[in-house]
């Protein structure tokens, strides 16, 4: 009775342990499910039924936790992809109709109701409301939304289209109805997307992952020698062949190096899927390994430290010039311009003007490459133009004190820009591309987290350059930049610090991000361009979002030491033990309790919240962005 249970306990638990044993010898490749069937055959052989039924039913136990570990991080991925609803309500005249989602075609326009989940990616062209985008992107604050001039063309440029009229596939309305032009098919989405890029990267191999790979290949056949030369013991000392065998089989089962094989793999998973859930992107185990070991990361300015908008932030009339006068012409003249830094101008000017103030018009209004624009107002030949036209026209060089109230804006980080109208000159205004308020408190955690260097790199004059860095508190600045450039500074910083990472909008910047050991791109939620460039990508627009990836990634790459240490010491206890006489039972336990030691450790990883001292950070970030505002002003 005793021996036909035991069977059933063999037919049960090595099922499907002797179905892949089996496949994997006609594929030619030995793996730890065949050395397993070999060692319980071997004890069957022996008389030993009870430890080969329990090496099985424990293997077998094993198998199905690492199992249940791994959905467990792939189900974290796949309840992304099942975010978005599966009907929405097409609007066909002053009517509605409920479709798959499958059916939406762009340009066509869908009703979203109030606490309803969005249906697609588009752009609101009726009605506003908030949205809840942490699905997408990982924002906690819900973003405003309200609607464009012309859907049509905002879904024809739909990565230019400004966050608070874009909304995302998955995205949670508030209180209000709006009425949503589609810009992309359900299968295009940025959610559909992300699921894709999440379950692409599941299958990337790891540093780790590769190593361990060629250590079990040359591992495993080792220990198949070792096993067959320990049978053979009984010809050399005193002992029974079946003793020889036992202990053979019992090396066996020791040397299975089960825990090493699910160690990465779970952690890596657990890392990935843990990152998707909070809005950031990372393609596979490499990039997340990397992040969490480099000691650089360079970054792009505008758009990345800044704002990416410039404001107007210093107005220094002339003696015997008000500040109505001169910004009256600023306005007039610029309001006619496509420079970019004209509507900054326009915009600040406007603001700081009374309500009747806008009686100056500009005439035969025309730019002058690389140095500003010359106008006609009121009858007199009018410049805003860099310094520099001034010295290179006869007869207007700066006064003294335009000159020097001049140099000071630069040396405070302005783009300065000199009004000059018929005669005289009416003043000096500064520009700033102000840096983004939390930059400075990311800056700090990231110094927390043991970046050492952090560098800015743009295409600014040195001075700008350097009075942003001072403002976020990076540790090197280089301004003056060409894009080729800054490939030729992020390969310097690789030769010079080892791995380094590049962040920036995944456009401009993706030949330095491509140069760089991980390329992270800001606010890729929506860009086709950021998501393919990007190694690592933040959805949202924020730059907060960094120090979380950090720590992640530094999080994940201690999980994978900690279980390389347990697995492969484990092996290195077990083997010896088992050769001086540990049996096949006691071994199985440590054996696979080793193996749930890792997974339980790496399914850690999925809990990871990175908020330790999150109320500090936000009021150091409150702090230092008003510090910033207040220099940038």
């Amino acid at each position: 009775m005793p021996t036909a249970l035991f069977v059933g306990a063999y037919l049960c638990g090595g099922f499907f342990t002797a179905k892949e044993a089996i496949e994997n010898i006609l594929a030619r490749r030995f793996e730890i499910d065949t050395l397993m069937l070999v060692a319980a055959v071997g004890a069957a052989a022996l008389g030993k039924w009870a430890e080969g039924g329990l090496l099985l039913f424990l293997f077998s136990l094993g198998h199905s936790l690492e199992h249940f570990a791994m959905g467990r991080a792939r189900r974290a991925i796949e309840a992304l992809a099942k975010l978005a609803p599966e009907t929405a309500l097409l609007k066909k005249g002053d009517t509605t109709e409920e479709v798959p989602v499958q059916n939406l075609q762009p340009g066509d326009i869908v009703l979203v109701k109030p606490n309803e989940r969005l249906p697609a990616d588009g752009v609101v062209v009726k009605g506003t409301s908030s949205v809840n985008q942490a699905p997408v992107t990982g924002e906690s604050v819900p973003v405003d939304k309200s609607p464009v001039e012309d859907g049509k063309a905002a879904i024809a440029a739909f990565d230019r289209v400004k966050a608070n009229n874009r909304v995302f596939a998955g995205t949670i309305n508030g209180a209000g109805a709006m009425d949503v032009m589609v810009a992309r098919l359900a299968s295009q989405s940025t959610m559909a997307r992300v699921v894709q890029m999440v379950a692409e990267a599941e299958a990337q191999r790891s540093p780790t992952q590769q190593f361990t790979d060629k250590f079990e290949r040359i591992f495993v056949p080792v220990i198949l020698g070792l096993v067959a030369l320990l049978m053979l013991a009984f010809l050399v000392i005193d002992e029974s062949f079946s003793d020889s065998f036992y202990r053979a089989m019992a090396v066996l089962v020791a040397a299975s190096p089960c825990a090493l094989a699910i160690s990465v793999p779970s952690a890596v998973l657990s890392g990935v899927a843990r990152a998707g859930r909070s809005g950031v992107l990372v393609k596979g185990g490499g990039p997340l390994e990397n992040l969490g070991s480099l000691n650089s990361i360079a970054f792009d300015k505008t758009g990345t430290l800044t704002e990416g908008r410039p404001k107007l932030t210093d107005v220094l009339p002339a003696p015997g010039v008000g500040e109505s006068e001169l910004l009256a012409v600023v306005v007039a003249v610029e309001s006619h311009s496509d420079h970019p830094l004209a509507s900054a101008l326009v915009e600040g000017g406007r603001a700081r003007l009374s309500a009747d103030a806008g009686s100056v018009r500009a005439e035969d209004v025309r730019g002058l490459t690389g140095r500003g624009v010359q106008a006609s107002v009121d009858g007199e030949t009018t410049y805003i133009a860099k310094p520099v036209l001034f010295d290179e026209l006869d007869g207007m060089r700066l006064p003294v004190e335009l000159s020097q109230a001049n140099d000071k804006l630069v040396q405070s980080g302005r783009t300065t820009m000199v009004v000059r109208k018929g005669s005289r000159f009416l003043g000096v205004i500064g520009v700033m591309d102000t840096p983004r308020p939390a930059a400075p408190a990311v800056m700090k955690q990231l110094r927390e987290l043991g970046i050492e260097r952090l560098v800015m790199l743009s295409g600014d004059n040195q001075q700008v350059a350097d009075a942003v860095a001072r403002t976020v508190g990076l540790t090197e600045a280089k301004g003056d930049l060409m894009p080729e450039q800054k490939v030729e500074t992020v390969k310097s910083l690789r030769e010079r610090h080892g791995k380094v990472a590049m962040v920036g909008d995944g456009v401009n910047d993706a030949p330095a991000m491509a140069n760089a050991t991980v390329g992270i791109a800001m606010g890729a939620a929506g860009s086709d361009v950021a998501l393919e460039a990007a190694d690592v990508a933040l959805m949202s627009d924020d730059l907060s979002q960094l120090p979380f990836a950090v720590g992640l990634s530094r999080s994940t790459r201690r999980v994978i030491k900690q279980n390389l240490w347990v697995s492969l010491g484990v092996v290195a206890v077990l083997i010896p033990a088992t050769i001086f006489g540990l049996n096949i039972g006691t071994a199985v336990l440590f054996h696979e309790g080793s193996t749930l030691l890792v997974v339980i450790n790496a399914l850690r990883l999925l809990a990871y919240s990175g908020t330790a001292g999150s109320d500090q950070s936000l009021a150091s970030s409150k702090n230092q962005g008003a510090d910033a505002a207040e220099v940038s002003s």
